[in-house]
């Protein structure tokens, strides 16, 4: 099957792909509206497709340089009602600083997993930083529905970038 909008990795062409240190993030956006980021394994870049892949790439670049870079991308709505306020709560969470899944849990009168499940559902890794909910106790907990490997790394480089 060809893509004409770019590679394709996970079933998803990317509009966008930027190398980060041990993994890539690809963009799927539209003109308008940045649909999706996701964490890849490391790969050469994809130049960017259209204007939105182009400002994508340029804040998600700047925040790999910078961790107190603040995004300001227009991201499509998606998800459920109550993963967008477990979102809501997560993008409020400052640079340099993390939140416990059960923290969150307790604000939305919800349970842990739950919290940890729409986590892992989140479309706009980095830009909502779902990197900075943490298990109890501090542990790493998991990341974008992983509980090992890969995407952990990716989760401790994060915090290690943001000095957590």
């Amino acid at each position: 099957m060809a893509v004409a909008a770019g590679r394709k990795g996970d079933g998803v062409a990317y509009q966008a792909v930027i190398a980060a240190p041990g993994f890539c993030l690809g963009v799927r956006c539209d003109e308008e509206e940045v649909q999706r980021i996701s964490f890849l394994p490391p790969s050469p870049e994809l130049a960017p497709k259209n204007a939105l892949a182009a400002e994508t790439a340029r804040q998600l670049t700047a925040y790999l340089a910078d961790a107190e870079f603040v995004f300001g991308l227009p991201l499509r709505a998606s998800g459920t009602v109550f993963q967008r306020r477990v979102w809501e709560q997560i993008a409020a969470i400052p640079t340099h600083q993390t939140r416990a899944y059960g923290e969150i849990a307790r604000a939305l009168h919800n349970a842990p997993r739950a919290v940890g499940q729409a986590c892992g559902a989140n479309p706009f890794p980095v830009v909502v930083p779902c990197h900075r909910v943490l298990a109890a106790g501090g542990g790493l907990g998991g990341f974008a529905r992983q509980n090992g490997g890969f995407l952990l790394d990716v989760k401790r480089w994060l915090l290690a970038h943001e000095g957590c």
